[in-house]
């Protein structure tokens, strides 16, 4: 029995919460844990020491008689032996670092076998390239994988059809040893069965006692509309088969939205540029714009700059997971003709003479003045 103050051991206060008591306490117990420090009794003796001070510390009524009577006002019930359920919190930090069972560690008789647990199947990952109409509109694609499916001669159980597995004749069918290390009793996976308590004899032969085989799937899988570049679906119970019954993994399909002739993306918006003449930018004209579910007209109105962008509202793509849809941007570029014959020269400069153009030269003053100003998106 410690003679040492409980909270001296756990190095915390008598005013700590239940949480600082524990974290005190995981930090001892991973610190002078026999495993880490084989052979060192003194560790030992400071790990029995921490493990009997937060049997204490971390049961409200214990603490409660502890506070007012100290160890006198404990005996009786401390002689009864640990109650191991305070450490379940901690099973899974430390069992799983150490390899053992922390319920039994003080030997409780009622701590109960532990068995290998069956695992989830794994998750896949595939990648499905589509076009960008079809990220628009949404669409259905046929795909094809090989995965890990349910053995069908065994129906994964692993053994070959008309035997059974055997139950474990090094841990009897409990799935772990028990090791008496001094002062604690400690329990490991058996490493005969992998912790499951049975053994194969005779395994499948088509799946060599896996329980799984590898098979083809033709899959169907609706991508809706408004994915994007990199936008990944889940598609659950998918992926491979999980292990002795457990669920099965899922597939995550990734979607790689190939580039667009006419159109440039951006978020849930389409950008496109088109070019007019320099009678057209200066006259004004309709055009028509192509977009996925036929063409809108727009009206380019005279005295139009090069670069000004128009919006057409409610032709972009569809947001994911929303009805809201985004917009069409179109950029008006003016093309200077590079192929003039010379009577079509000569109109030019005649129109230049009627606007007091200088065709020659100018400088910086004339320069700041013919700057293009600066245009946002019209309609």
């Amino acid at each position: 029995m410690s003679k040492r103050d409980f909270y001296e051991v756990l190095d915390v206060g008598r005013s700590a919460s239940a949480e600082e008591i524990k974290k005190a306490y995981r930090q001892m117990a991973l610190k002078h844990h026999p495993d880490r420090n084989p052979g060192d009794k003194q560790s030992e003796e400071r790990f029995k020491e921490a493990s009997e001070a937060y049997s204490v510390l971390a049961d409200p009524q214990k603490r409660s008689t502890y506070d007012q009577f100290g160890v006198d006002g404990l005996r009786g019930e401390r002689f009864s032996g640990f109650n191991s359920t305070v450490f379940e919190d901690f099973e899974d930090i430390l069992g799983n670092f150490f390899g053992f069972n922390f319920g039994d560690l003080f030997g409780g008789a009622g701590s109960r076998p532990r068995r290998h647990q069956s695992q989830r199947g794994r998750d896949l990952a595939l990648e499905i390239e589509i076009s960008l109409e079809e990220a628009a509109a949404g669409v259905e694609k046929e795909i094809s994988l090989h995965r890990a499916e349910v053995c069908p001669s065994c129906r994964g159980t692993r053994v070959r059809p008309g035997t059974r597995k055997e139950t474990c004749p090094s841990c009897g069918g409990r799935g772990q040893i028990r090791h008496q290390q001094g002062f604690f009793a400690v329990s490991r996976p058996c490493s005969r069965c992998g912790g499951s308590g049975e053994i194969i004899s005779a395994p499948c032969d088509d799946c060599r006692g896996t329980g799984h085989t590898r098979q083809k799937r033709d899959l169907r899988i609706r991508i809706p509309a408004g994915v994007d570049e990199g936008s990944r679906l889940r598609i659950v119970g998918e992926g491979e088969a999980g292990e002795s019954g457990a669920e099965a993994g899922d597939l995550y399909a990734v979607m790689r939205v190939r580039k667009h002739e006419f159109f440039d993306r951006e978020d849930h918006h389409l950008i496109c540029e088109i070019a007019i003449s320099f009678a057209q930018a200066a006259l004004g004209l309709t055009v028509e714009i192509p977009t996925f579910d036929g063409g809108e007209k727009l009206k380019i109105p005279a005295g139009t700059q090069a670069g000004e962008v128009f919006r057409i509202r409610g032709k972009g793509l569809k947001e994911l997971d929303s009805r809201r849809l985004g917009d069409l941007f179109v950029r008006v570029q003016v093309r200077t003709p590079d192929d003039l014959p010379k009577d079509q020269k000569a109109l030019l400069r005649q129109l230049a003479e009627m606007r007091s153009e200088n065709l020659e030269f100018l400088d910086r003053n004339q320069v700041r003045k013919a700057r293009v100003p600066r245009t946002e998106g019209r309609r």
